[in-house]
């Protein structure tokens, strides 16, 4: 084998090794964005049900009864979830037990 042909063949191996690290290295941090995106929503889920939850205990708190529905507390008490990306599901048993409250992702 000749001392050229054994270049060729290590350049080859080394740009290989290179495409190869720099795939390796874009599939590690488009995971990582995708893994960081999924711990927003899940946070930005477990927020809005808290804070109708937080609202909800105040109302009882200040008004002796809970919140007849998640309208109530949007007008009185100014609780906001984006409504494009959660539904809200607030079902009341009856005013002086505490409701249901359940945020689902839409998509």
């Amino acid at each position: 084998m000749s001392v050229m042909k054994v270049r060729r063949t290590s350049l080859f191996f080394s740009a290989a090794a290179k495409v190869f690290l720099v795939l390796l290295i874009l599939a590690a941090a488009a995971y990582g964005i995708s893994a960081a995106a999924n711990a927003a929503d899940e946070a930005g889920l477990r927020t809005a049900e808290e804070s109708i939850r937080r609202a909800a205990v105040s109302c009882y708190a200040l008004e002796g009864f809970y919140p007849p529905d998640y309208a109530y507390l949007r007008t009185h008490y100014g609780v906001r979830v984006d409504e494009a990306r959660y539904a809200v599901h607030y079902e009341v048993f009856a005013s002086n037990v505490m409701p249901q409250i359940t945020v689902m992702p839409l998509s």
